[in-house]
């Protein structure tokens, strides 16, 4: 057997005490002179940062202010008033490029701050307005993106180039065009873009890679830090202004504190662990500055971490460890508006497909973790069909209802591109549930109602391996308008309606049998389930007369904790994804909708059990 240092490459450290969770606060700090907003440009760091640009109310700014760690102080003007302008550089060491003045023309002029005047420089090859700037001083600078034309509808820019003193030359363009996006970097071969809708992009000097997303998609964000270590400042989710904080670790988001006053278009400077967001835009134009620290600590906990507390006991930190603390955001909407059909695969690679509105349909779609894009239909429109996917690419459906009361069996496989009929389930049924973070071909169909009309609730459990239903063990109680999840060797299921009665039983699956388990908290049927094995899994929603819920509770591999609600009540969703990454899509409140809401698990500190 291998051991940890094999698999990891490090051993476990033994710890006297225990690492602290990294908590961080924002507080108050000096006001500028000039209240503004719009992509003004910032420099520096917490104590020592300037602002300059910007929109004031109305109008265009050519104001200049520097803080040192108390107060803004007004200073020398830049030569050209503007706004949506980008920025780079120290305090005493800044430039300034591109924007827009007056009413909504381009500029592409540069100016350079040496710490006492501005004097413009060589111009950027496209003029553009918008888009981000990084760089350490004023002769090492990049700006990217943007927006190429005078007046909305934008023309969005993907265009990166580098300053190095004397003159701009054009790089390696951005992955995906846009221009109000945030950015963060400290030189000209390092830099961050992040969003919208919530994708985040690395420079390395010569070319962009896209990395992982924002968790809460959002434009006009401001940003500060560098390349491997950044933060993402408010923003807007369209129609919403946020106060939601991000920390980048170079290769994932972790949402951290909030700011006090919700703004977009914010100016931020500093680091990651010691930043300004200065200004910005609420219903008006503010001038309020907000400081964002760290406390001190010896030690910090990181995703992943294992390590031995006080020489004895073997803890983990990480989203599945112990029951998970957890948030409900919102996520991409469904193209067509439905409830009753299924889905497969993961939070971010994910399919939805079948369902009803008034009539059964047969609509498929795709989701990245950002939108749905629409796909091949079924060849078969139907409700309360069930579904598993690996992925949003290759993905099974089974079963279901054409009409109220003819079930099938039929069975489809979707291989990226198109639907396929396969063999049939051995039991035609409706209202019944499959594993559905299990790949296309090894999956679990059970339960059910053979009739349609509530006179035919089954326990049948069939097994599928790519070609073929075979049937195994059934449940130990008969039910329908079952939401399960899992794999095909280690799946769960929990509520559902037996005859009249809405039921609170959950079972486990071994791969060979069903197991009753501690019951849910609320009997219910029709909910969200989400799950990668029977040790771990997430339930929400459903319908609980006299109507529905919004519950959410979590598995832990031996009882049911209730954790955030669903921000609606639904019931009847089309879910993907596991215990501690999940998401909801359409259902019927008081009508059948399109919004989705996803879940994510916040880390926490456990203790390993070894056997």
């Amino acid at each position: 057997m291998a051991t940890y240092k094999e698999i990891k490459g490090v051993t476990v450290q033994t710890l006297d005490s225990d690492p602290v969770v990294k908590e961080s606060v924002w507080s108050s700090g000096g006001a500028l002179n000039t209240a503004r907003n719009t992509k003004g440009s910032s420099a520096g760091t917490q104590t020592l940062s300037s602002v300059f640009g910007g929109q004031t109310a109305p109008g265009f700014s050519d104001a200049h202010e520097q803080y040192n760690g108390t107060a803004w102080t007004e200073t020398t003007e830049i030569n050209t008033a503007r706004y949506a302008n980008a920025g780079a550089g120290t305090y005493t060491s800044a430039l300034c490029p591109i924007g827009v003045n007056p009413g909504t023309t381009r500029v592409n002029n540069n100016e350079s701050w040496n710490g006492s005047a501005w004097t413009e420089v060589g111009d950027v090859n496209t003029s553009r307005r918008g888009g981000g700037g990084t760089g350490a001083s004023n002769t090492n600078a990049v700006i990217f993106g943007g927006a190429e034309n005078d007046a909305p509808p934008s023309t969005q820019s993907a265009k990166t180039e580098k300053w190095d003193g004397s003159s701009w030359t054009e790089s390696g363009d951005l992955s995906t065009a846009r221009s109000t996006s945030g950015s963060a970097g400290v030189t000209n071969t390092a830099a961050l873009f992040f969003g919208p809708p919530s994708k985040t992009e690395q420079f390395d000097g010569t070319s962009w890679t896209e990395v992982a997303e924002l968790n809460t998609e959002r434009q006009f964000a401001g940003g500060a830090g560098a390349y491997t270590a950044a933060l993402a400042i408010g923003g807007d989710t369209d129609p919403g202004i946020v106060a939601i904080t991000e920390e980048w670790n170079g290769s994932s988001w972790t949402e951290v504190g909030d700011l006090g006053t919700a703004r977009r278009q914010s100016f931020g400077s500093g680091t990651n662990e010691s930043a300004l967001a200065t200004g910005g835009y609420t219903t008006t134009q503010v001038a309020n500055t907000e400081e964002f620290s760290i406390p001190t600590a010896q030690n910090h906990l990181t995703e992943g971490q294992i390590f031995l507390s006080g020489g004895t006991t073997l803890k983990g930190f990480g989203k599945a460890a112990g029951i998970p603390a957890a948030t409900w955001s919102s996520g991409g909407s469904l193209n067509t508006a439905r409830k009753a059909g299924s889905g497969g695969g993961r939070q971010t690679n994910a399919i939805a497909f079948a369902g009803f509105t008034t009539t059964m349909a047969a609509v498929a779609e795709t989701y990245d973790g950002t939108s749905f894009t629409e796909v091949a239909d079924l060849n078969t429109a139907r409700r309360y069909i069930a579904g598993s996917g690996a992925t949003g690419t290759a993905a099974i459906g089974f079963g279901g209802a054409t009409t109220t009361t003819n079930v099938v069996g039929n069975t489809e496989t979707w291989n990226g591109s198109a639907w396929s009929e396969a063999a049939d389930l051995n039991t035609s049924r409706a209202y019944l549930a499959g594993a559905n973070f299990a790949p296309s071909s090894a999956s679990l169909g059970f339960g059910g109602d053979t009739a349609g009309d509530g006179t035919g609730d089954t326990a049948v459990t069939e097994s599928w391996d790519g070609t073929s239903w075979t049937e195994v063990a059934d449940l130990n109680t008969g039910r329908r308008y079952l939401f399960g999840s899992g794999v095909q060797t280690s799946a769960i299921l929990a509520g559902g309606l037996d005859a009249t009665t809405n039921v609170d039983l959950a079972e486990t699956w071994d791969g060979s049998s069903w197991s009753e388990v501690s019951e849910i908290n609320t009997a219910r049927r029709q909910q969200g389930s989400a799950a990668a094995s029977n040790s771990s899994a997430l339930i929400y929603g459903g319908y609980a007369p006299p109507g529905r819920v919004a519950n959410a509770e979590v598995w832990n591999g031996s009882s049911w904790s209730e954790v955030n609600d669903l921000s609606t009540a639904r019931y009847d969703m089309m879910n993907a994804g596991s215990g501690i990454s999940a998401f909801g899509a359409g259902g019927e409140t008081t009508t059948v909708v399109t919004n989705t809401e996803e879940f994510t698990a916040d880390d926490a500190l456990s203790t390993v059990t070894v056997s």
